[in-house]
């Protein structure tokens, strides 16, 4: 039996830049709330980002769920700012355009031509 309610920590941190983690690391708030609300389990954001402790997932998602009107504040310009720097980071350096399909077809290449030579 438990003879007086436990205070629960939420375990986030802010950095210095504003950003927040979940718990001890590196993981940002809002990967794990995009996650939620997706659909994803707590069980599932584990296995998603193993270096989240699961007890954490659920806390941070009860204290979403209990102060959902800030924290979608939060995660909406966490992602505008992400945006903004992603465009920033593309007039910097335009041969970055493309660069993701790039390697993924690189990828996709070398992966056929394994699937040849293990096939001969």
């Amino acid at each position: 039996m438990i003879s007086q309610p436990v205070t629960v920590t939420v375990p986030l941190r802010v950095l210095d830049d504003g950003t927040i983690r979940v718990g001890e690391t590196r993981v940002l708030l809002e990967l794990v709330i995009h996650a939620f609300q997706r659909g994803a389990t707590p069980e599932s954001i584990v296995q998603s980002y193993p270096s989240l402790k699961l007890s954490d997932v659920y806390t941070v998602l009860g204290y979403y769920l209990e102060n959902r009107e800030a924290v979608d504040e939060y995660v909406r310009d966490a992602d505008e700012e992400g945006e903004r720097k992603r465009i920033e980071a593309l007039e910097r350096n335009p041969d970055l355009v493309g660069l993701r399909e790039r390697l993924l077809a690189r990828l996709a290449a070398r992966r056929g031509s394994d699937d040849l030579t293990r096939h001969e």
